[in-house]
């Protein structure tokens, strides 16, 4: 599985290359918290992707209790060690991608929280 970025909330654009015959999976939005946390994202939580101007269908998680293992000071929790947590979003799961180049649009919200993220992709040949 190849992972692909959303944002912390920022618009953003970034180009990737990906390797050929690996599925690609990315968020449109989500949230890593408490139980609560997650059903109030959950209750306002939409977005949409596209790929070469086709749109994708996303998976809607919940919350998913996750074990997280991280370094002080990481960009996600702040936090250094391991811990549990509930983890839950709108995430797409897409089959690898035909080599060549491709265009990811990703879009996500929930509340005043909203996420824009554009790909350039270029999958290598196998």
């Amino acid at each position: 599985m190849w992972f692909l970025a959303g944002s912390f909330g920022e618009t953003v654009t970034r180009s990737c290359t990906v390797p050929a015959g690996v599925p690609v999976a990315f968020p449109l939005v989500n949230l890593v918290g408490e139980a609560a946390d997650c059903e109030a994202f959950m209750a306002t939580a939409k977005g949409s992707a596209t790929l070469d101007g086709k749109a994708l269908e996303p998976d809607r998680y919940e919350g998913t209790t996750v074990a997280i293992s991280g370094v002080e000071g990481n960009p996600l929790t702040q936090r250094g060690g391991r811990f549990s947590t509930r983890a839950c979003g709108l995430w797409v799961q897409a089959e690898p991608l035909a080599p060549g180049s491709h265009t990811l649009s990703i879009r996500g919200s929930s509340g005043s929280f909203a996420v824009s993220v554009d790909y350039a992709l270029q999958v290598s040949a196998g």
